[in-house]
């Protein structure tokens, strides 16, 4: 088990949920408040998206990620950043000639997809290990191959940009471990073993224990699952030795019918740590545990 365990909460997320529920935030105000909530409630991490003011829908702007780290910061309440860099990377398919991008398609560069990240110089930052059929109804794919990856740790590294390596199939492991061979990826690495999301590795304990098992000796890991899961994952992983992420990303219920917030989900997994006998890592424990650099 893990007695000293960093939880991060994924505040926002780029999926279709704003008409869902009121307590996902929309605006960069309401994301940064969001994030300090969560660590007012004990969350050491919050990893951030923005999302379109004006729509509601997932965004890369880096004007917005800039304006909700700087809201973050300037409030002083210590919490680890950790900004998403897995937008620009969809593939639609067009519905009449499957072989050319559709609708809903936004394909950029590795350059592109970490200009936000460039600007705001985030403690951390997710870099999607590979790619995945994604999505329940339609044929969106996300695409992130070897040499975008390479090229993205490579610049996160000259940043002193620790990057989180979300796995969602063994095969990604594999890629990832290929990074840190290369030296692209500093010692020890980090990882988010991201279980559930359709066409990923299914979220059961089964699941994570082998996905953990494949990860190197030295790693941090972290582990989720999504909707009714999250809970029930997140406490299997602080069994399993890992570190637990909560949020309303992966999922928008307290309990059954009733509405989470972050603060709500965050406080939650708190109590079952402090109750299995663990404790939750400080935002300064947590840059000392991870080797971090405070920005």
């Amino acid at each position: 088990m893990n007695f000293e365990v960093i939880v991060t909460c994924a505040v926002t997320g780029a999926g279709e949920t704003t008409d869902k529920s009121p307590h996902v935030p929309i605006t960069p105000e309401e994301v940064a408040n969001s994030a300090i909530e969560a660590a007012k409630a004990g969350a050491s991490v919050a990893h951030v998206h923005v999302r379109d003011p004006e729509t509601g829908k997932g965004s890369r702007d880096k004007k917005l990620f800039k304006e909700a780290v700087d809201r973050i910061r300037d409030n002083k309440t210590d919490i680890v950043i950790n900004l998403t860099a897995g937008m620009g990377g969809d593939w639609v398919p067009d519905s009449k000639n499957m072989a050319m991008p559709g609708d809903g398609t936004d394909m950029i560069g590795p350059d592109e997809r970490l200009e936000h990240v460039e600007l705001c110089k985030p403690e951390i930052c997710s870099l999607d290990c590979g790619t995945l059929n994604f999505g329940v109804n339609d044929h969106s794919i996300y695409i992130s191959t070897l040499p975008i990856l390479r090229k993205m740790a490579k610049l996160t590294q000259s940043w002193g940009v620790k990057p989180e390596l979300e796995v969602f199939d063994l095969g990604h492991i594999r890629l990832a471990k290929q990074l840190i061979s290369e030296k692209l990826v500093n010692e020890p690495p980090m990882f988010q073993i991201c279980l559930g999301i359709p066409w990923g590795a299914d979220q059961s304990v089964d699941t994570m224990k082998v996905m953990k098992d494949h990860l190197p000796q030295n790693a941090f890991w972290s582990g989720f699952g999504i909707s009714r899961m999250q809970i029930p994952m997140a406490t299997a992983a602080v069994a399993m030795g890992g570190n637990v992420r909560v949020g309303l990303e992966d999922n928008l219920y307290l309990s059954k019918g009733v509405l989470a917030t972050n603060a709500e989900l965050v406080e939650k997994i708190v109590k079952i740590i402090t109750l299995m006998g663990g404790r939750v890592l400080s935002p300064e424990e947590t840059r000392t545990k991870l080797d971090l650099t405070k920005r």
